[in-house]
């Protein structure tokens, strides 16, 4: 903890030095005490005391705005008199605190406590260094803004503030965590989103008991309806565009401190197969990367499994002038196919975690040169055959398609189940594989809304903004499945 001694000039030109005010006897009000008793240890406190006026002040250095706290507390504070003292904190409209606890809580969250004839006061200098707006790293948009959400909860609100002019969008302010106290908002517009959803989300966020979170990520799973799903249960994004169209749908966010991630619930599976750019876009383009998406999906979880089921089990499903060319491929191959498509899915895998937790260039790198040399070697060698090369390159490739990087990452578990089971039962061991995720999904809510809405429960009405994309005026309503309490959007 600083204590930190200033040599200073007050209004008759005497010159005063700061010293610790532990060690002025009749300086330390009792409440300035019970705060210092909170923050021993804190080495990175700073306390300053003016023995001019007997103000004394306590704040973290690196929770304030230093512009600010030098151009209103620091160069004032140390040359006003006695008399003078109240009028200026009045002038800054300084807030008054009686409980110790609150006021080092305060003191934690970026305000300057202001000592004063054993009275103690609090000002909002809350100023930390934040990296600036900038561009998604995590959702390319090639048309539409670049802007993202940072770290810094009360920037991100002012981006969704600047998209959704009106006072009906409210906020709600929680405290998380026991040890962390993290500042967490809950958002929703009135009159559109369902209150139960809002309620549901207040009382669940007070039901935690932890002692911090650190991410948004956390959070999410601790409000899940089903934990053990393998399906994220909330749409998570970092561009303000799309969580303005969210909310603006009838559904909620949830914004946390230090996080430059939101979550929007209720969410859906087909949710998570849409991109903010597809409304940007001409609606027939829009609506043919919905269908790509969709053919992505299916070839990432079938291609290598359709691999180890036909080679397997089915070799008459593989046209005549194929199968000489499979065999050859095949014919040095030592492995049986279930052996040679998860080694080969193994190292696909081991080479996009490499590229993620690597340096950007160094990834790109290893992605490439790793995929290509390590291909070429495997084959040389004998291990596996060229159209396996070929069925495990398209599945990583179709994953990444897809534009949610949490849905792309429970599919990669689920084709995996694909493949052992069709290397025990083939296409029959496919279809009951695909069979129990299709129920598997079924099962899941999120904030108790079903996951496969609007196609079950069906709301035909709002097929025209799943499967496809249909023209913006076409698009009066908003989505059934989110209960909003008004319909329509656009007149």
């Amino acid at each position: 903890m600083f204590f930190r001694k200033l040599t200073r000039r007050n209004n008759q030109g005497e010159v005063k030095t700061e010293r610790n005010p532990l060690e002025e006897n009749g300086v330390t009000s009792p409440i300035m005490l019970s705060v210092l008793h909170e923050l021993r240890g804190c080495q990175d406190v700073e306390c300053i005391t003016y023995q001019s006026n007997q103000v004394s002040l306590i704040y973290f250095p690196v929770l304030v705005d230093k512009v600010k706290m030098e151009d209103q507390i620091l160069t004032k504070a140390g040359y006003l008199l006695e008399a003078d003292v109240h009028s200026w904190m009045s002038k800054i409209h300084a807030i008054e605190v009686t409980d110790p606890n609150e006021l080092s809580q305060k003191i934690l969250s970026g305000n300057v406590a202001i000592f004063f004839q054993g009275k103690a006061y609090s000002f909002n200098v809350f100023g930390p260094e934040y990296r600036q707006v900038e561009k998604s790293e995590l959702e390319t948009i090639i048309v539409g803004s670049h802007e993202a959400f940072i770290e810094d909860v009360l920037t991100n609100i002012s981006l969704i503030r600047k998209t959704i002019k009106t006072s009906k969008l409210k906020v709600l302010k929680m405290q998380l965590g026991e040890v962390s106290k993290k500042d967490t908002y809950i958002m929703y517009i009135e009159g559109i989103t369902d209150k139960k959803y809002v309620k549901m989300l207040k009382k669940r966020i007070e039901a935690i008991e932890i002692d911090a979170v650190l991410d948004i990520n956390i959070l999410g799973q601790l409000l899940d309806d089903q934990p053990n799903a393998i399906f994220p249960q909330f749409y998570m994004t970092e561009l303000p565009n799309s969580v303005s169209s969210k909310l603006m749908e009838g559904r909620v966010a949830i914004l946390l401190e230090g996080s430059p991630l939101v979550i929007t619930a209720p969410t859906n599976f087909f949710e998570f197969m849409q991109s903010p750019e597809d409304y940007n876009q001409r609606w027939i383009i829009g609506t043919a990367l919905r269908f790509l998406r969709l053919i992505a999906l299916f070839t990432t979880l079938t291609f290598t499994a359709l691999y180890v089921a036909v080679i397997t089990y089915h070799y008459e499903m593989i046209p005549e002038d194929l199968v000489m060319t499979i065999a050859e491929s095949r014919q040095r191959v030592p492995f049986p196919p279930i052996i040679e498509a998860l080694l080969m899915e193994l190292m696909i895998e081991f080479l996009r975690e490499a590229g993620a937790r690597l340096p950007t260039k160094i990834g790109q790198t290893i992605g490439i040169v790793g995929g290509i040399v390590i291909g070429q070697a495997v084959v040389a060698a004998g291990l596996t055959s060229n159209i396996l090369i070929i069925a495990v390159a398209s599945s990583a490739i179709a994953s990444f398609v897809l534009p949610s990087y949490t849905l792309s990452n429970s599919l990669r578990i689920i084709r995996f189940g694909l493949i052992m089971s069709a290397a025990i039962f083939g296409v029959f061991g496919m279809t009951l594989a695909l069979g129990a995720a299709t129920i598997h999904v079924t099962t899941i809510t999120s904030l108790h809304s079903p996951y496969l809405t609007p196609v079950a429960p069906a709301y035909p009405r709002d097929w025209k903004d799943i499967f496809i994309r249909a023209p913006l005026r076409m698009l009066k309503n908003r989505p059934l499945s989110n209960q909003p309490q008004n319909k329509v959007r656009m007149k």
